[in-house]
């Protein structure tokens, strides 16, 4: 059954970042700057992340364990610290090379603060810091990691590293993306929960919007 259940969320993993590559490389990705003060945008997220956790649960129909939304232990919250630290010192250096700015191939974050959007922006924090990482946790270091538990710790660790940065359809931001998924992997490796994951995540996305408006 298992079985069935990977091959299902591997599917989903592919299509997903198939398409997201077709997009960029065909140049018909719309993403710009000005995203974040678009409520269409918050609804095209809330339909794209609805509809991924509609597949990702049907996946995990009557394993409510695959998810590991576990309380997690009394080390959680200095591991999770440790991540996040590590994580964003591992981009000031891929930050420092002789590339583009891996922060920047996205483009979703502003350039500059726009107070007449306001309520779009905040409806598009929520977004980007409380559903997707909710559902995205729940996609790679719930299920996705539950299911690679076979290969061993550390090939299902970097395995989801992998498959979390693809996901994303970028090229030079795989040299963030990728540690990033590993280091959630790890965390929830360490904790068997994704929910100590979700925190960074939030954190993660939210510190990003806001040095990016307050700069």
């Amino acid at each position: 059954m298992n079985r069935t259940r990977l091959i299902c969320w591997l599917a989903l993993i592919a299509v997903i970042s198939a398409l997201e590559y077709i997009a960029r490389f065909s140049g018909s990705t719309t993403n710009t700057r000005d995203e974040v003060y678009s409520y269409s945008a918050f609804g095209d997220g809330l339909v794209f992340y609805g509809l991924v956790f509609g597949v990702v649960y049907a996946i995990a129909f009557n394993r409510a364990d695959l998810f590991a939304l576990r309380r997690p232990g009394r080390r959680a919250a200095r591991l999770a610290i440790g991540v996040f630290v590590a994580i964003y010192l591992w981009e000031l250096i891929v930050v420092a090379l002789p590339i583009r700015d891996p922060g920047k191939e996205q483009a979703l974050t502003p350039t500059h603060w726009e107070p007449s959007h306001a309520g779009a922006f905040a409806a598009n924090v929520v977004l980007f810091t409380v559903v997707a990482p909710v559902v995205e946790e729940l996609t790679f270091r719930g299920v996705g990691q539950s299911l690679l538990r076979f290969t061993g710790r550390w090939p299902s660790i970097l395995l989801v590293g992998i498959a979390f940065g693809l996901w994303h359809g970028l090229v030079e931001a795989l040299l963030v993306l990728i540690p990033f998924g590993v280091g959630l992997a790890y965390l929830r490796d360490r904790t068997r929960s994704v929910v100590p994951g979700m925190v960074v995540h939030a954190l993660f996305n939210g510190v990003a919007l806001a040095l990016a408006v307050l700069s």
